[in-house]
């Protein structure tokens, strides 16, 4: 059975599996003002924002995710915050975009930039799975054909939500960028940071901690190494209780495993890709980058954080 629910520029098709999923694991989906929200057992799970929204008239956005949500329903993530009013919930965004030799905007502090949310799609999975698949068009002012904005990118983008499962959810990311113009091209900041890709804007408790695959990893002013994945800890659930994310850096992405932007106050956590030097995009053969993210409640070591991401 197919539901489609249409909207000016966006319909949302819910496809029903014939599998009957059992009461402790029912991802389902609802149309809100901003977005789409996720809901497991009518708990919320995170809003995809559809919607194009802004800030006194500045910093339109869509594309994006916020609220998150711990698994004991407490807000884990930050839109346009006074510090930074352009970082928004779990986005993915560059400083640099390129066609030839003009610069048409920055995404990440969404200047000149906007998206259109196009198409989105809600599919319950046979494995009890639930996938949201978004296509984008990325537009900017400064790129005009015979007087009209067009697009000048194509976003599909797969995101995969795992029911909670031993004070754990999984959420998958991936990301396909198919340029619409030859000599588009798509950079970081162009300081020694190289920040921009993959980030999520989150609430940082004052005793968070980050550790990696080989130990604790101390944020530092330019990018640091923690190959596969980085955790970020403390008390982050509701009560003040222990619980952390996980963003998990996938093996098959370009320059694996890549590097981390990573601020302990007043900004967000980054794998940082493709760093300040831009890197062209194909016509033909869409850019896939791939990220996961682990929610969880109480602590979280390395060997369980593996074993998750060999599912």
């Amino acid at each position: 059975m197919k539901k489609i629910i249409n909207t000016k520029r966006l319909y949302v098709a819910l496809l029903l599996s014939i599998v009957f999923f059992s009461a402790s694991a029912q991802l389902s989906m609802k149309k809100t003002g901003e977005g789409i929200l996720i809901t497991e057992n009518n708990k919320a799970v995170f809003v995809y924002h559809t919607q194009p929204e802004n800030l006194n008239g500045e910093y339109g956005r869509c594309n994006y995710i916020h609220p998150l949500y711990s698994l004991k329903g407490k807000i884990l993530t930050e839109d346009s915050p006074s510090d930074h009013p352009h970082q928004r919930g779990i986005f993915w965004a560059w400083h640099q975009v390129w066609i030839g030799d003009q610069r048409i905007g920055d995404p990440w502090e969404i200047k000149h930039f906007k998206q259109s949310v196009e198409e989105v799609e809600f599919i319950k999975q046979g494995n009890g799975t639930a996938l949201l698949n978004t296509e984008v068009n990325w537009l900017s002012d400064q790129w005009k054909k015979y007087g009209s904005e067009v697009p000048y990118l194509k976003e599909r983008t797969k995101i995969i939500v795992w029911p909670e499962s031993g004070l754990v959810r999984r959420i998958d990311f991936e990301i396909s960028l198919l340029a619409l113009e030859e000599g588009l091209k798509l950079g970081g900041s162009e300081d020694e940071k190289g920040y921009g890709g993959f980030s999520v804007r989150m609430v940082l408790p004052d005793d968070v901690v980050f550790t990696g695959p080989e130990g604790e990893v101390q944020p530092q002013e330019n990018a640091v190494q923690s190959p596969g994945f980085i955790n970020i800890s403390g008390s982050i659930e509701a009560g003040d209780k222990p619980g952390g994310i996980v963003i998990v850096d996938h093996p098959d992405n370009p320059a694996y495993p890549q590097l981390w932007v990573l601020r302990d106050k007043n900004s967000m956590q980054n794998a940082a890709w493709p760093g300040r030097g831009p890197v062209a995009l194909s016509t033909s053969k869409a850019l896939v980058l791939k990220y996961s993210l682990l929610v969880y409640s109480g602590k979280l070591n390395t060997r369980k954080i593996e074993k998750l991401m060999n599912k």
